[in-house]
């Protein structure tokens, strides 16, 4: 899975690119599936998106992902769980003091974000995880917000 990481480090602009292209219609699938399945659709889901994201991204399933932010790259990788930024202890050779063996995830993170046209968001403060959230599906989150946002302004 490491090489997968660093994969999608390396081509972060082309992930990006992909994913804004499919996300809404992944969203749309699976707002249909949904509405299908009575809301029956969290694990199946989470098995798709666990697949999915570990494979291209070494994923760890928080279900708070900000994977657009960190340029593709899974803050969760970092052995310290840290989700905004290097904690400080990254060895010369950009690797992490605590697996000297593993390059460290922000260093990362900063490389694959500077190939991004969003990359400026890594930038932006992340909250920490909610731990409610391990182990479900960040997608399904995301279209209950947008739909949540979406009766807000028809409401206005």
């Amino acid at each position: 899975m490491y090489s997968a990481r660093r994969f999608a480090t390396r081509h972060s602009r082309a992930y990006e690119a992909f994913y804004d292209f499919v996300e809404p219609i992944i969203l749309f699938v699976i707002g249909g599936l949904s509405k299908l399945s009575g809301g029956r659709l969290d694990k199946p889901m989470t098995w798709v998106e666990a697949k999915t994201k570990g494979a291209l991204f070494d994923c760890q399933m928080c279900g708070n992902c900000v994977l657009s932010s960190t340029g593709m790259t899974c803050p969760m990788n970092c052995p310290k769980t840290i989700r905004n930024g290097p904690c400080g202890g990254v060895r010369a050779n950009g690797n992490c003091e605590v697996k000297p063996e593993m390059r460290c995830v922000w260093v990362d993170a900063w490389d694959g974000a500077s190939r991004m046209r969003k990359g400026n968001q890594i930038h932006e403060i992340q909250f920490a995880t909610n731990k409610a959230h391990l182990g479900t599906s960040a997608w399904l989150r995301l279209l209950e917000e947008r739909q949540q946002a979406a009766e807000q302004e028809s409401k206005q």
